[in-house]
């Protein structure tokens, strides 16, 4: 069930061994991204794409836009 967290939420659930995917295009998640954060882009977000994801972890999806 998605769920808004903020900074320590993450932190938090970071020590507890959740995983971060980043949803930004290649390119940008090549330009930066957050520490062991992972790479799959929004438009290939799928069943397919997650099944590298551990099932019995949270799992924290972020998107940074520099507007």
């Amino acid at each position: 069930m998605p769920t808004t967290i903020f900074r320590n939420g993450v932190r938090e659930l970071m020590e507890e061994g959740a995983q971060l995917v980043d949803v930004l295009p290649p390119e940008e998640y090549g330009e930066a991204h957050l520490p062991g954060a992972i790479n799959i882009p929004l438009k290939e977000l799928n069943r397919e794409t997650t099944e590298q994801l551990r099932r019995d972890e949270p799992v924290i999806v972020y998107c940074y836009d520099y507007l």
